[in-house]
């Protein structure tokens, strides 16, 4: 019986090491947002840091998930998704003061408020009131990132010539 242990421990010790190794690494933000960029994050699982350069957050703060103006500006940007996914944007929700996010401790946001930041980590925006994504669009449309995104998809160059594509 005293001999059956160590290799029972030595069988289990090697299967815990097999399955550790196996399984999947977890996927960042980035990952899950280019997998599905329509699902919303919550900032309890985000540090702005890491999506700098990449994407744009938009970041819509309560003091509680049942504020309306929450509810209310959650289904004016789920209802056009498609218009903030073309522009690279980011959901991001915080309904919790007492979580004390790193994103909350950035952009120190009091009750409500929606914060548009570029990719460049520069903030656009502050709005403690209901925006439009009309409005929203316009003021990512206008900044010189959006500007030479859209010149890049059309295929131009800075010196607005035409780049010939093979």
């Amino acid at each position: 019986m005293k001999r059956l242990f160590p290799i029972a421990l030595i069988a289990l010790f090697a299967a815990a090491t097999l399955s550790a190794e196996t399984s999947e690494p977890e996927l960042t933000v980035i990952d899950r947002w280019e997998e599905d960029p329509t699902q919303v994050f919550d900032a309890a699982d985000i540090t702005l840091s890491e999506l700098q350069w990449l994407v744009r957050p938009v970041v819509v703060f309560a003091d509680t998930p049942n504020d309306p103006r929450f509810r209310q500006q959650m289904e004016s940007l789920l209802a056009s998704i498609d218009q903030l996914v073309e522009r690279d944007v980011i959901l991001i929700t915080d309904t919790d003061p007492a979580a004390a996010t790193s994103v909350r401790a950035a952009l120190r946001p009091r009750g409500y408020a929606l914060t548009v930041v570029d990719k460049d980590g520069r903030v656009l925006q502050r709005k403690p009131e209901l925006w439009s994504v009309r409005e929203l669009t316009r003021s990512i449309d206008r900044t010189p990132l959006r500007q030479q995104e859209i010149q890049d998809r059309r295929g131009e160059n800075i010196r607005g010539q035409v780049i010939q594509t093979p």
